[in-house]
């Protein structure tokens, strides 16, 4: 029996090629991991595949991957990085001889692709993903700035409270509801109050005093 008939012998490769290419994905290789990636992978399909069915499950994976790297660049909000991933793994699962070598090929998938995350301690993140770190931390923070100046409005403005203020709870303030909390009073439901201070997102409110 050769190597390669071994049924655990997907798992070494299907994980080697996904290893790769993620790491290519994820790192500046300069396209060394993507040739080894393609390599490994390349090995496991023209192994285990019938010629009639080898294409169309190729594409399937490439899909796959395509829709992972679509996901990262463009829509980065892991729907179409899951369908990636469900892709490439349904179509190294049918690849294989049997379920049990199924089953290896698709452990050495997730394995890989969770071991790839290592090389981005040893090697230069692309910078697509930088970008998108850094788009999506200062979205987060333009957020909250634009909530806090919407708050800092407050200051001054006249309410009424929804509930008893023990001392948090919630008011209503020209007719949209808020969280906000007392200096220690406790202030009963229905009573007029006024912001008197504003830190960040917690609205200090004070009971008017006719």
């Amino acid at each position: 029996m050769g190597i390669l008939e071994l049924e655990w012998i997907g798992l070494v490769i299907t994980g080697l090629g996904t290893l790769f290419l993620f790491g290519e994905i994820l790192v500046n290789a300069r396209g060394i991991f993507g040739l080894l990636g393609v390599g490994f992978m390349t090995i496991y399909f023209t192994v285990y595949m019938e010629p009639s069915s080898l294409g169309l499950i190729i594409a399937i994976y490439i899909i796959g991957i395509i829709l992972i790297i679509i996901d990262g660049k463009v829509v980065n909000d892991g729907t179409l990085a899951t369908l990636g991933a469900a892709s490439m793994l349904l179509a190294v699962g049918i690849a294989a001889d049997n379920v049990f070598a199924g089953l290896y090929a698709v452990i050495g998938v997730i394995l890989g692709g969770g071991a790839s995350f290592l090389f981005l301690k040893a090697f230069k993140q692309r910078d697509m993903w930088s970008k998108l770190a850094l788009k999506d931390q200062l979205t987060k923070e333009l957020g909250y700035i634009s909530m806090n100046q919407d708050y800092e409005q407050l200051i001054g403005k006249n309410g009424v409270t929804l509930n008893d203020l023990r001392p948090v709870g919630t008011v209503r303030i020209e007719g949209q509801d808020y969280s906000a909390v007392t200096n220690g009073q406790w202030v009963t439901r229905d009573t007029n109050i006024t912001v008197v201070q504003v830190d960040g997102t917690k609205i200090l409110v004070e009971e008017v005093t006719e």
